[in-house]
Formats: C-alpha cells, sequence, structure tokens
C-alpha cells in the first residue's frame, strides 16, 4: 500500500475542501450575523493541515493501487467529516461539543439529515446556509464515488447497474475520461439544483430558503432551515415541487445521463423513454406509487388530518421524502398510526436507485433479490431447470447474484448489531430500532425519541449513529474491507 501517495491525495482534498468555508463565511458577512470569525478559523486550519499533509509527499507520483482507492474513499469521508465539524465547534450560536459537531457533520455530508440542533430559525444565516452546503456537496461526491470511482474498485451499486443496462452506460465510465464523467455529472446535479431553487422560489419562499432547501432536496439530505422542516412552509405548491425533485434525484444519474445526451444535442424526445425502458426505473417507480397509495389510504381511513385533500398531500410528499430517504417533513408522521409509520420507515431500506443521492440497500439490488427468490421457488418445482435470473433482456451473471446477498447480508448483520448495541446502552427499542435504520439508510428522522431530532440521545450512542451513517453512505463493503485483518496483509 503507498500511504504516501494517499497522504497527498489526502492534502489535496484538504486544501480543497477548505475553500468550502469561503461561501458561509460570504454569507455572514453580507447579512452580519457575527459568526463569520468560525468560518474564517476553519478556513485557516483545514488549508494549513492540508498543506502540512501535502508539502512532505507532493513529490508522490504513483499509481494508486486497489487497496489505496478504499483508504482514500473511506478517508474521503471521515476526515472532511471531522474538518466539517470545526464551524460548529468554533461558533458562538451554536456552540456544540465535539460530538454534536462531528454528528451534525457527518449527518450532512452523508446526506442523512439527523440534526442534533434545535431552534433552527433561531440560528445565523450563514450557519443554515453551511448546513445545507455541506449536504449539497456529499450529495455531488456520492454521484462521482458511485458513478466513476467505486466502479474502479470493482464495488458499489452501479456495478449492479452496469450489469443489467443495456447501451452505452454499462461501460466502466460514462465518459472516454473519469474527468468527463465527473464534469458531465455536474452538469447534471447543479442543473437540478438550479431548477429546483427557481420552482421553490416561484412556489413562494424566500431567495434564501429556495437555495438552501434546493441543496439539500437535489442531494436527499433533508436539512432545513426550520425546525418544523417543509412543514413550516404550509403550502401545497412547494410540497409537490419537494416531490418531483426528491424524485428525479432518486433516480440514477447515470441514466439521466443518457437520456439528456441525446435530448439536448438533437432535441429528440423520443430519448425521454430511455427512462421507461430502464429496469431499475420502473420497478422505482412502482415502489413509490405502492407507498404513496398505503400511505394516503392509511391516513384516510384514520382520519389523520382534516379533510381527504390534507391527507393526499401529506401521504404523497411524506412517502417520496422517506421512500427516496429525503427527510424531510411537512408534519409529524412519526405520531401517524403505527403501521403507517412503520411502512414508510421500512420503505427508506429500499431507498433510491443505484448512482443516486438516495441511501438504503438500492431499488436494483431489491429487484435482484426478489427475482432470485423467485428463481429458488421455481427450482423447488423443476430441480433441474436451468433458471437464469434476468432483468430486462439481460441475464444477470451469478457472481453479481452473489454479491446482492453478500451485501444484502452484511447490511442485516451489520444493522442487527449496531441495533442491539444501542439498546444495550439504555434506549428503548422502537427509537434504537429507528435511530440506527434511520441513520445506515441515510435517511434522517426517525421515530420515538429521534422523530424530531437526535438532541436527546447520550454520546455513545451518537458515535455508534456515525459509524452508521458512514457504513450506509459506503454501501457496507467499502469501510468493512478497512476492518478486516486480510486486507492490511502483504
Amino acid at each position: 500500500m503507498h500511504l504516501t501517495v494517499v497522504q497527498r491525495i489526502l492534502g489535496l482534498l484538504l486544501m480543497l475542501f477548505s475553500a468550502t468555508m469561503l461561501p458561509p463565511l460570504a454569507v455572514s458577512l453580507g447579512y452580519g450575523d457575527g459568526a463569520w470569525p468560525a468560518f474564517a478559523a476553519a478556513f485557516a486550519i483545514t488549508l494549513a493541515v492540508g498543506v502540512l499533509s501535502w508539502l512532505p509527499v507532493r513529490g508522490q507520483h504513483r499509481e494508486l493501487r486497489l487497496r489505496d482507492g478504499f483508504v482514500v474513499v473511506v478517508m474521503f469521508w471521515t476526515v472532511l467529516s471531522a474538518t466539517g465539524a470545526l464551524p460548529f465547534v468554533l461558533a458562538e450560536h451554536p456552540h456544540l461539543s465535539v460530538t454534536d459537531a462531528f454528528f451534525e457533520s457527518v449527518s450532512g455530508l452523508t446526506t442523512t439529515g439527523a440534526t442534533v440542533i434545535t431552534g433552527l430559525d433561531g440560528l445565523p444565516r450563514s450557519i443554515l446556509y453551511y448546513r445545507q452546503q455541506l449536504q449539497w456537496l456529499g450529495g455531488m461526491g456520492i454521484i462521482v464515488l458511485a458513478v466513476a470511482v467505486l466502479p474502479m474498485l470493482g464495488i458499489g451499486g452501479m456495478q449492479l447497474y452496469k450489469a443489467e443496462t443495456p447501451g452505452p452506460i454499462k461501460d466502466s465510465k460514462l465518459t472516454p475520461r473519469i474527468t468527463e464523467t465527473a464534469k458531465a455529472l455536474w452538469f447534471i446535479y447543479l442543473a437540478l439544483t438550479l431548477a429546483c431553487t427557481l420552482g421553490y422560489w416561484l412556489a413562494g419562499m424566500t431567495p434564501f430558503d429556495a437555495l438552501a432547501h434546493a441543496f439539500s432536496t437535489v442531494a436527499i439530505g433533508g436539512f432545513s432551515t426550520h425546525d418544523a422542516s417543509m412543514g413550516h412552509f404550509d403550502s401545497t405548491a412547494i410540497y409537490l415541487v419537494g416531490v418531483l425533485f426528491m424524485f428525479l434525484a432518486g433516480v440514477n444519474f447515470a441514466l439521466h445521463f443518457s437520456v439528456v445526451r441525446p435530448l439536448w444535442k438533437k432535441g429528440d424526445l423520443r430519448a425521454l423513454a430511455g427512462y421507461w425502458r430502464d429496469s431499475e426505473f420502473r420497478f422505482y417507480l412502482l415502489l413509490m406509487l405502492v407507498v404513496v397509495a398505503v400511505t394516503i389510504l392509511g391516513l384516510h381511513f384514520t382520519a389523520t388530518h382534516g379533510s381527504f385533500g390534507e391527507n393526499v398531500v401529506h401521504g404523497l410528499f411524506q412517502a417520496v421524502s422517506i421512500g427516496t430517504t429525503t427527510g424531510f417533513t411537512t408534519a409529524e408522521w412519526h405520531n401517524w398510526p403505527g403501521f403507517i409509520a412503520i411502512v414508510l420507515l421500512f420503505s427508506s431500506f429500499v431507498g433510491g436507485c443505484a448512482g443516486s443521492t438516495g441511501g438504503g440497500i438500492k431499488v436494483i439490488r431489491f429487484l435482484l433479490l426478489i427475482k432470485q427468490g423467485a428463481r429458488e421457488i421455481t427450482r423447488l418445482v423443476h430441480p433441474n431447470a436451468q433458471i437464469p435470473v434476468r432483468v430486462g433482456e439481460k441475464t444477470i451473471p451469478s457472481r453479481v447474484v452473489e454479491a446482492v446477498w453478500g451485501f444484502f447480508a452484511l447490511y442485516v448483520a451489520s444493522f442487527t448489531v449496531m441495533y442491539l448495541v444501542l439498546a444495550a446502552t439504555g434506549i428503548d427499542l422502537m427509537t434504537a430500532f429507528s435511530a440506527v435504520a434511520a441513520s445506515i439508510n441515510n435517511l434522517g428522522p426517525g421515530l420515538g425519541e429521534v422523530g424530531s431530532n437526535y438532541a436527546g440521545l447520550h454520546d455513545p450512542a451518537k458515535w455508534i449513529l456515525c459509524f452508521a451513517m458512514l457504513l450506509g453512505r459506503l454501501e457496507i463493503f467499502t469501510l468493512l474491507v478497512l476492518l478486516s485483518p486480510a486486507f492490511w496483509r502483504r
């Protein structure tokens, strides 16, 4: 393993990340909220650490090996989460402990959206902006990781997506060079963000709130500038804009690229059919429609809200928000009838598509699990039959199916262990279950004591949940492989 190469890349990442302290610093000066010293100090510290890490090894230009890639990916999130916590520690309001600051930073960068901060409406504008920016940057990092980096390491949901998708997307990169791939993804991500900002603004948000919520919508993050989240606005138009862009952000960005590129270059509207030809997209749409229908009907028959229209609006928004693992709320969904709340929480285990900013196990993996289960049932009736697992017109290699089962087993095992450990610390079972589920699925809000925020949890629980957030965001294997003795043997 070339640790000097890893150190050099890490130093460069820190120097680059230090620049992200400048926009909130400018916001602080513009609004005169007095929080600018925290961002100035965080900028200086992060830049200094980056320079000191980079200088001694600046001449190391060896090619990254497979093991180096795993280390870089994990360090990308852990180290940047640590430096991202600096403004929360250094600011006078809120002045968070190291544990709370790290939790908030990890939650932002992994686009989980779980928060330990209360009284958001009274916070400095620059702090509010910074939280949203963390999610936006984390969301883009996730897209590049899933589409451009993880396939090169031989892991991640995109491996499954490429295995079943016809056409150019099944190549290892969307464009011939990884830099061009990153640029293409940035363009789509930025375009969605700008369109979402405009949509929120036209629907009635202030420009500040529109930009802030667009950041977390497209990143499927869920942070808000208000304690009541989206419920603060009490606007059906705003809710519908949110539903549209949460759904779009939950779609594979490689699929967006394959559809938008010919649409942009040739103006051929028939390119939109590319969405429907994609098996994962169709299954994603079907799951969303089922969860939406169950939620609305459940709210209606339990008369949770005053009118059928309210039940439709709140049911639609919460089903898409929780199903895509965004985590915005328009109402206290954790206080809804138990059946509805559990259905919504379970939908977050599926999450978004591979190669999206969504969390969860991913739609394509669930689709393959269902098909593999159906194949095993058929084999009981026809033991000698050769039955391939097919998605669309593509036969899935057995190695991919095995990887899905391995991922699922590790996901369940990791969830169970963390759930038991959290329960052992004295947290009630419902809170422990939902907190781990909301963290490993990068959802954010849970049930029980973590329905509104995570401020009431003790420090050991917060560190366990930080690990859960990173584990879920890095697709289990990426983080666990570093904990295996085999990885460190020569």
